[in-house]
């Protein structure tokens, strides 16, 4: 049996056509009963993550903020720590810190950013990793690894959650879930994107059998670790229909699925309140998954089962 833990919602959202539509779109998402307004990290069309999350916590009380995830290689981790740190203090210790070792082919390309072989861009967001930790940390720092070599710095400021925010580490092979097993406190679970894409390795590593096997790595990795991990999912598709059949028959094709099959996929989430909550428990029983992440385009639809399982 999974370990229980209490459903909470992320929202995640990548842009607004003005500041006051911002505000109100994260003012929205705390109404609603969303945990946490999530951003991407990409150079595609979106607000640039740091400043709009310090916007999005301006505008609200309660609700969390954090990138789903960032990419290490985009920002040396001295500057990644003070700006995670002094967001923690502006929005007085509401920062999730997601962090990843980046994914997106386009972006590195476009932007003429190296783009490593996987195991090297793992190493250096381990090493990363080790860094923000450290800074984190009361006193000076020292670090000399081979990416990255830090001399007697004291990160300053610190955060206000001690001993750091809540690290989110996004995991989808069996080496990174092995790493975020030993150092995340939030994992999210994902479909392996080793091909720098989604396509057909994606969708063929989202089915239930490829989360079977996963969490079966994260659970033997961490241990007693375990029971002390959030377990977070990002859905794709969400849809309130009469008919999952025929929503599953759409889907399936993508996934290499029969619809029956395809209904349990992880990252899709259909049917009427009772059903998408009954699924969501069902999901919770199976993988220990009660983080549940929706992009911006279905908060409306989610909300009702927001409203029922948040908290629960």
């Amino acid at each position: 049996m999974a370990h229980p833990r209490q459903f909470r919602f992320g929202l995640q959202v990548s842009a607004a056509e003005s500041g006051a539509a911002w505000r109100d779109l994260a003012r929205k998402a705390e109404d609603q009963g969303f945990a946490t307004l999530f951003m991407p990290d990409h150079f595609e069309d979106q607000l640039a993550p740091m400043p709009a999350l310090a916007a999005a916590a301006e505008a609200t009380t309660d609700l969390r903020i954090g990138v789903l995830v960032a990419d290490n290689d985009y920002r040396h981790p001295v500057v990644h720590a003070k700006e995670l740190a002094t967001l923690d203090i502006l929005s007085d210790g509401r920062v999730e810190a997601g962090i990843g070792a980046g994914w997106m082919r386009t972006d590195y390309e476009k932007s003429g950013i190296t783009y490593d072989p996987p195991g090297t861009r793992i190493d250096r967001f381990v090493e990363g990793l080790a860094v923000i930790k450290g800074l984190f940390a009361d006193g000076a720092f020292s670090f000399d690894g081979r990416h990255y070599s830090i001399t007697g710095l004291d990160g300053l400021p610190k955060p206000v959650q001690r001993p750091h925010p809540p690290v989110l580490i996004g995991a989808g092979g069996p080496r990174m879930l092995r790493i975020a097993a030993r150092e995340a406190d939030i994992v999210g679970v994902n479909p392996s994107l080793r091909s720098g894409a989604v396509d057909t390795t994606t969708t063929a590593d989202a089915t239930a059998a490829a989360y079977d096997d996963k969490l079966a790595v994260l659970r033997e990795a961490a241990g007693t670790r375990f029971d002390d991990l959030e377990l977070s999912c990002l859905l794709f598709f969400v849809t309130a229909t009469d008919d999952r059949l025929a929503f599953a028959t759409n889907i399936a094709p993508a996934f290499g699925l029969t619809p029956e099959d395809a209904l349990e996929v992880p990252l899709a989430l259909a049917g009427s309140v009772d059903e998408m909550c009954d699924q969501l428990e069902a999901r919770r029983e199976r993988w220990g998954i009660s983080y549940v992440v929706c992009q911006s385009g279905a908060a409306d639809t989610l909300a009702p089962v927001v409203a029922r399982l948040a908290g629960t």
